[in-house]
């Protein structure tokens, strides 16, 4: 089963040179037309202590392929999500990402392969139902996510669907929306919400059911930059388990402390790895952007 390596700190040692400090990812466009990030050889990790027991979640050699394509998107699949791991998954557009994480989460079927929760191989519809307790999902398109009238309903639905009396489930849809800083959302229209507002709001949604872990698969698309510090200091915060799809390296550097790449229908160490440059500018604290 594919496990995450850590990568090794690229911190220069001149970084505290006089000027404006501050953390900033390179990446390089090569000929080719595509963005490349630093490439560095990582060996396998170091076993942890809970790797001798079953993982929250995983897949055990999937294989996948869409109805109606001649070519498999996943060959032998493996991956595995365990308590206090922060992992991005990489991959160019159509490796399987997003497949993956529906697989995992029972929204797909594989034509072979397992998928398994704490040890134990789940097969029908009603199997999943403890993963989801303890897994929460964000969704790449929030719309898919998003399906009550107001923000206040699609918050709360997740704590009434798992038992909870109204009351509790607005109190807990209430909290977590003052948590992430949309104190006073309850009542507005969720389908006339910003895009950036909707993919807090679904986040909201997934945080309410108070999982141990969470997926999320392209969580800052739509987010200004506010917003998405935001999201940074809200994983750091109350995510000490997750697995993050982005193709945003320097906010994977901020969130995640190893890295998978998915790469000709398989998972294995990322040898591209997102990670952060401290250099200075003179112009000290002016606010500035890199191309």
């Amino acid at each position: 089963m594919s496990t995450a390596a850590t990568p090794p700190n690229h911190g220069h040692p001149d970084a505290h040179a006089p000027g404006h400090e501050h953390d900033h990812e390179h990446d390089h466009e090569h000929a080719d037309g595509h963005e490349h990030g630093h490439e560095h050889p990582h060996p396998h990790p170091a076993p942890h202590a809970d790797d001798a027991t079953p993982p929250l979640a995983a897949v055990e050699d999937i294989h996948f392929t869409y109805p109606g394509s001649a070519a498999p998107v996943l060959r032998g699949a493996s991956l595995a999500l365990r308590p206090g791991r922060r992992v991005g998954l990489l991959g160019h557009n159509g490796s399987g990402k997003s497949t993956l994480l529906h697989l995992l989460m029972g929204l797909l079927r594989p034509q072979a392969g397992r998928v398994l929760h704490r040890g134990v191989p789940l097969a029908r519809e009603a199997d999943f139902g403890p993963l989801r307790r303890e897994v929460g999902f964000l969704f790449q398109n929030s719309d898919d996510q998003l399906f009550c009238p107001t923000v206040l309903e699609d918050v709360a639905f997740g704590p009434l669907n798992h038992g909870a009396s109204p009351a509790q489930a607005r109190a807990v849809a209430e909290a977590t929306l003052e948590r992430l800083g949309f104190a006073g959302f309850g009542s507005r229209v969720t389908h006339r919400l910003s895009g950036g507002e909707k993919k807090m709001i679904a986040l909201a949604a997934v945080l309410a059911m108070q999982p141990q872990a969470l997926l999320l698969d392209e969580p800052t698309n739509d987010l200004d930059p506010r917003t998405r510090d935001r999201l940074i200091a809200i994983l750091a915060a109350h995510s000490p388990t997750h697995l993050i799809i982005s193709h945003d390296w320097d906010f994977l550097a901020q969130t995640c402390d190893s890295f998978l790449s998915v790469q000709d229908g398989s998972v294995r160490i990322a040898t591209h790895t997102p990670h952060t440059h401290v250099h200075t500018h003179t112009g000290g604290d002016v606010h500035h952007h890199h191309g």
